[in-house]
């Protein structure tokens, strides 16, 4: 699949925002203690990630009912389901100057991830967190995503690479009483594509 940049501008990709709060002094400490362990800008990338994935429990795993959505957030309560998580990797990504984009899945409902710039080109990850089942991890080599959408159920990857997380996701997590209330309103499309999905956030 060809992943295609909703803007042409690489420094989109760089930018902060309500959401994606890397100026934030938790992001930026976070950031600092992180890159200070890192041989290079890859090994920086491979470290957020993890950190994401393993320190940063998925709330549905966790049974957590707390929803999260602004990347400081996440990091500070330390839960949230695959949207938040993919903020935070966003948010300490590119508080160490490294672009990063939002994309998405069709699962059921949409499957939130995080592309990263390296090299002349695009690599999707998905900080989610693993389970019995789900094995993602970091790769520049090859994806290592949590889930394979099963193209017979109608289920597919979504190509465009977002400079800021997509409207739907951000309405559904900033209007969520909790995790439960959240489960219901999750979003099934992502507008401008027409696109059906749901099962597996």
């Amino acid at each position: 699949m060809q992943l295609i940049q909703q803007d042409p501008d690489l420094s989109a990709y760089l930018a902060a925002s309500d959401v994606i709060d890397h100026g934030h002094p938790l992001v930026r400490a976070t950031a600092a203690r992180l890159a200070a362990g890192a041989a290079d800008p890859h090994d920086y990338a491979r470290r957020a990630f993890e950190y994401v994935w393993d320190a940063v429990p998925h709330s549905h795993d966790a049974d957590d009912p707390r929803v999260t959505w602004r990347a400081s957030d996440v990091l500070e309560q330390r839960t949230g389901i695959c949207y938040a998580k993919a903020h935070a990797l966003t948010a300490l990504l590119r508080a160490e100057g490294i672009p990063a984009a939002l994309c998405y899945q069709y699962l059921g409902v949409v499957h939130g991830l995080v592309a990263v710039w390296f090299d002349g080109a695009w690599h999707r990850q998905d900080p989610r967190g693993n389970k019995p089942g789900v094995d993602a991890r970091f790769s520049l080599r090859g994806e290592r995503l949590a889930f394979t959408p099963d193209t017979a159920a109608g289920e597919q990857d979504h190509p465009v690479l977002y400079a800021a997380p997509h409207p739907a996701v951000v309405q559904a997590l900033r209007s969520a009483r909790d995790r439960s209330h959240l489960w219901q309103t999750l979003p099934t499309t992502l507008e401008e594509q027409g696109c059906l999905e749901q099962g597996r956030p």
